[in-house]
């Protein structure tokens, strides 16, 4: 029985323990920027969007 000497499906799993490895990272990731990434769209409220709005359209104004 050639069972020690038989290493074929250990590229495999460590190519399954490097992948889980990266999702693992990459989840660790994504969860500790969460509060950050909702903080994002609080920043910018109707007024200042009404504003730049305005400020574009008066730019297309002076080019007519």
């Amino acid at each position: 029985m050639n069972l020690l000497e038989d290493e074929t499906a250990q590229g495999s799993a460590e190519l399954v323990l490097l992948f889980g490895g990266i999702i693992v990272i990459a989840l660790v990731a994504l969860i500790s920027y969460q509060s950050y990434l909702k903080g994002l769209g609080n920043e910018i409220n109707g007024t200042q969007l009404n504003e730049t709005t305005n400020d574009i359209l008066n730019l297309t104004n002076k080019f007519q």
